[in-house]
């Protein structure tokens, strides 16, 4: 089953690039993950149709309540390494999350 990974930065435009490296990572490496990007503002809506949704780095101070969230929800969460943010490695953020997902 395809795994649905949302990236969420605030107004969505940096983790829309990230988004992209990841799907083109994720075709290169056959896994079956979906990954799309969104605004914060846009996150709550979408928490019923993802397994992971992660953070970027500089919205750590919006974790916890987003954490709260996410486990009522029973998607699970996690801040996006900045190492990973912010040289935009698709392949890293790919292996990032399936590690998170236990797969």
């Amino acid at each position: 089953m395809t795994k649905q990974v949302l990236l969420t930065c605030g107004a969505g435009a940096s983790s829309g690039f990230l988004a992209a490296a990841a799907r083109k990572a994720a075709k290169k490496m056959d896994a079956d993950v979906e990954i799309k990007a969104k605004s914060e503002s846009e996150v709550a809506s979408s928490l019923s149709s993802i397994d992971i949704l992660l953070v970027a780095p500089h919205l750590k101070y919006m974790i916890d309540e987003v954490k709260a969230e996410c486990e009522a929800n029973n998607v699970k969460c996690d801040i996006i390494p900045q190492r990973i943010y912010g040289s935009l490695d698709g392949k890293g953020l790919v292996e990032f999350a399936l590690k998170k997902l236990g797969e």
